[in-house]
């Protein structure tokens, strides 16, 4: 199985993702379910949780969260 690299990633409302792929596939990654662990905790902020990025085939946030791509 290909698996396509993860292209860009844009924060939603209500703790959603949308993870776009370069073979041009979206999908949506919800968030809510790591809001309680950890780090992940400082995402419930909202300024904190829009500041995701992608960092080469990861997500991260400005608070040094980050997934891995296993994850999404």
């Amino acid at each position: 199985m290909i698996i396509s690299k993860l292209q860009k990633v844009r924060p939603l409302d209500d703790y959603l993702l949308l993870l776009t792929y370069e073979n041009g596939e979206k999908r949506k990654f919800d968030v809510k379910p790591y809001l309680d662990l950890g780090i992940f905790k400082e995402l419930k902020d909202k300024t904190v949780f829009n500041t995701v990025r992608k960092s080469f085939d990861t997500i991260e946030w400005a608070n040094e969260a980050d997934l891995d791509p296993e994850i999404i």
